[in-house]
């Protein structure tokens, strides 16, 4: 960072800040991972000087002979690891990806059925804050209170409503998806059956959780979380998709550019592909099935200690807890964990009767723990610190915390903000993870 240092020494002090935090640590939020630094390399490199609107071959700039070749590999590597027939890997985002999805298949005031947001859904997929919304007919169906998905209810809304897609996925989900019933319900209605993968795309590419190839018409994820690569999105367009409709792939090309984007960031296609080649190996699926080990096991230890957990425990990468019978919600506890260095993130619970912003949950995983190297051994040392946090902020005055008035919680929260990060006993627990984290 010698040439950051000098121009910025601002930034480069806080990139460096930030690198440390990383490092002293446990990031279990599920969604974030650590790239390699082969992939950061790529990311860091000259082609984010390049401007290349358009497809390989047909391109509306001049000098992109070398970026169409890196945006082929990347395209040939996806194809071959989710063995699907095409694959566009320019959306920026999942976001970007979900609505390229609905802009190629929709028209304005279609109907569109999704997992609500508050169930662990994504906003993307119609929920009502995002601007899908606007233009498509959002339905929603929920989880069990075990923590399935409510096949009954889906199948009332598909059947009611008749949606054009029916989308799989989203932000909080703790067991396997069944894509063959999505399927059967979706082809029931005449529906598009679109599958978000974007938390288990690197388990399917490991091989721990099964595909939606051969059920899906199209797959969407993000590019990083499980993954391990750049922030991105890919739309895949699956043999069944290119059976529904032929033009598919040349609709889905169409909705990113020109409908949605305008230039591929060059750089992040790079990346990804260095990641999909990572991705392709024995190594990659010995993490990939380190990752549940590790979260089965930690999920195991948090239940001996009294958690509940939405969907009883852990089938993928994610722990998603369920805070009621502590007694505290998923903000405070967010908190007080940041001050004990364990990050992880506040999470609505299904039928939660707290606002989203002070939600009754808290969700974990162990994509990023697992690259580091931890082990089961790890989980149970980590369990019974996440323990630690818990029963220490059910001793600690958290009055006017949860207030039905919202200027004496507003007061509570801020006082309470001010106080954690130096409270002697989370600072002793985030003592202990620094010395975890210094041996990964």
């Amino acid at each position: 960072m010698d040439k950051l240092e000098k121009t910025d020494s601002e930034i480069a002090k806080l990139i460096l800040a930030e690198e440390k935090r990383q490092q002293e640590s446990l990031i279990m939020i599920p969604s974030e991972n650590y790239t390699s630094q082969a992939v950061r390399e790529a990311l860091g490199s000259v082609l984010t000087d390049k401007y290349s609107e358009g497809y390989p071959g047909k391109r509306y700039y001049q000098g992109n002979q070398f970026i169409d070749e890196i945006e082929k590999l990347a395209i040939e590597r996806a194809k071959k690891l989710f063995g699907v027939p095409y694959v566009n890997v320019q959306p920026h985002s999942g976001c970007e990806g979900n609505l390229a999805i609905l802009g190629a298949l929709c028209r304005p005031g279609d109907k569109i059925l999704s997992q609500h947001l508050s169930m662990g859904g994504h906003l993307s997929m119609g929920q009502s804050a995002s601007v899908t919304s606007k233009y498509y007919r959002p339905y929603y169906y929920g989880l069990t209170e075990k923590g399935d998905i409510n096949w009954q209810e889906l199948k009332i809304q598909a059947k009611k409503h008749k949606p054009k897609v029916i989308f799989c996925g989203g932000t909080a989900f703790t067991k396997v998806f069944d894509f063959a019933k999505f399927a059967k319900i979706a082809d029931e209605v005449n529906a598009y059956f679109v599958a978000d993968v974007s938390h288990i795309a690197g388990l399917i590419a490991g091989y721990v959780h099964p595909s939606p190839k051969d059920y899906a018409h199209l797959i969407m994820t993000t590019t990083h979380k499980t993954l391990r690569g750049p922030r991105g999105a890919m739309i895949m367009v699956t043999k069944k998709g290119l059976a529904k409709d032929k033009l598919l792939a040349e609709k889905i090309d169409k909705a990113v550019f020109p409908g949605l984007q305008g230039g591929p960031h060059n750089n992040n296609i790079a990346a990804l592909a260095v990641a999909l080649k990572e991705a392709n190996g024995p190594t990659f699926r010995d993490y990939a099935r380190q990752i549940v080990k590790n979260s089965k096991t930690l999920a195991k230890e948090l239940t001996k200690y009294g958690f509940k957990l939405i969907g009883g425990g852990s089938e993928n990468h994610m722990i998603w807890i369920d805070l009621t019978n502590k007694g505290l919600d998923g903000w405070t506890v967010a908190w007080a964990c940041e001050a004990a260095g364990i990050i992880c993130n506040r999470q609505t619970i299904p039928f939660d009767k707290k606002p989203p912003y002070y939600p009754s949950g808290l969700r974990l995983g162990t994509p990023a723990l697992t690259t580091r190297g931890m082990k089961e051994k790890e989980m149970v040392l980590i369990a019974g610190w996440l323990n630690e946090v818990v029963e220490h902020l059910r001793q600690i005055d958290l009055k006017g915390i949860g207030s039905s008035n919202k200027s004496k919680d507003q007061r509570a929260r801020k006082i309470f903000k001010q106080k954690i990060f130096h409270d002697q006993f989370l600072l002793g627990v985030e003592s202990r993870v620094r010395k975890l984290c210094q041996r990964f």
